[in-house]
C-alpha cells in the first residue's frame, strides 16, 4: 500500500513531456495517475538491466503487454490517494521465442473514501536471448488528420523514464539494447504509448468516466517516431499507435462508464 499527496508537479512534468495544456481543474486525465504512487525501490534491490529483482519476481526480460482501466471517480490534487497492489493472475505459455511468464497485477487508487481508479496490468517475462525480429520499415507515411505524432528521442525516453521512476536499461541505455537485448534501439516504453492513445482520445473530446482496454503488439523503437490515433465510434473510441511507416504497434479501446 503507498498513500501520498496528490500535487501539481508531476502533472505539470507530464504536460511539459508531451506538449499538452495542464488541466485547469486539477482533475488527473486519463492514465496520468501513473505518475504518482511509484514504487521506489532501493538500489540495491535493481537486477543488472535495471529492473528490480524480488523475491516471487520471474526470471528473465520483463515486458509492458497491455492492460485495463477503468475510472470510477476523479482523481484530484490537493488531496492524500492510496493505492493497493497485488498479484492477481500469473500463467505459463510457449512463445515463438520460448518459454514467457505472463503475470496480472491489479491496482486500485482511492482517494476521499472512494475507488477512483481500477486497473489490471499485464506484464511479461521472457527469457534471456536476442531480441525480437523487427521490421526494417517502409516509405514514410505522413501523420493524417486526427492523428497525433510525438518526436521519440532519447531524452523523451529518458525524461519518462525519471517520471515514472522506470530504471529499465532497454529504455536509456542504446549499448545494453544492442549488446545483451540484441535490440537495433532505444525501446519506447508501452505506457508511453498507451497515454499517446489516451491523449489523442481527449484532444478528440473523449473524457469523463472511461474504461480503456489496451495492447501493445509490437516493439517500438526510437528511430522509428510515435503516430497515436483516436477514432470515436457510436459506442466506443477506437485507439492504435503507429510508427513512420504505418506499422501499428499499439491498439486500444475506449469506452464511456
Amino acid at each position: 500500500m503507498i498513500t501520498e499527496r496528490i500535487l501539481p508537479g508531476p502533472a505539470e512534468a507530464l504536460a511539459a513531456l508531451l506538449g499538452v495544456g495542464v488541466p485547469e481543474d486539477g482533475v488527473l486525465p486519463l492514465l496520468w495517475h501513473w505518475v504518482y504512487l511509484l514504487d521506489r525501490p532501493a538500489q540495491a534491490d535493481l537486477g543488472p538491466d535495471g529492473h528490480p529483482v524480488r523475491d516471487g519476481t520471474p526470471p528473465g526480460r520483463r515486458m509492458w503487454a497491455g492492460g485495463r482501466v477503468r475510472t470510477t471517480g476523479e482523481l484530484r490534487w490537493g488531496a492524500d490517494a492510496t493505492r493497493h497492489s497485488e498479484v492477481v493472475a500469473t500463467r505459463e505459455k510457449q512463445g515463438r521465442s520460448g518459454p514467457l511468464t505472463f503475470v496480472t497485477v491489479a491496482r486500485r487508487i482511492h482517494q476521499a473514501g472512494r475507488l477512483v481508479v481500477d486497473e489490471e496490468q499485464d506484464l511479461v517475462y521472457r527469457g534471456a536471448g536476442t531480441g525480437e525480429a523487427h521490421s526494417a520499415g517502409g516509405p514514410e507515411v505522413l501523420p493524417a488528420a486526427g492523428e497525433w505524432s510525438l518526436d521519440v528521442t532519447p531524452t523523451l525516453l529518458f525524461r519518462f523514464s525519471a517520471l515514472t521512476y522506470n530504471a529499465h536499461r532497454i529504455h536509456y541505455d542504446r549499448d545494453y539494447c544492442r549488446d545483451v537485448e540484441g535490440y537495433p534501439g532505444l525501446l519506447t516504453h508501452g505506457p508511453l504509448q498507451a497515454v499517446a492513445m489516451a491523449e489523442a482520445a481527449r484532444a478528440r473530446g473523449v473524457t469523463g468516466p472511461l474504461s480503456f482496454e489496451y495492447r501493445l503488439v509490437a516493439p517500438l523503437f526510437d528511430f522509428q517516431g510515435l503516430i497515436a490515433s483516436a477514432r470515436p465510434g457510436a459506442d466506443a473510441t477506437t485507439t492504435a499507435v503507429r510508427d513512420r511507416s504505418g506499422r501499428r504497434t499499439a491498439t486500444g479501446t475506449l469506452r464511456p462508464r
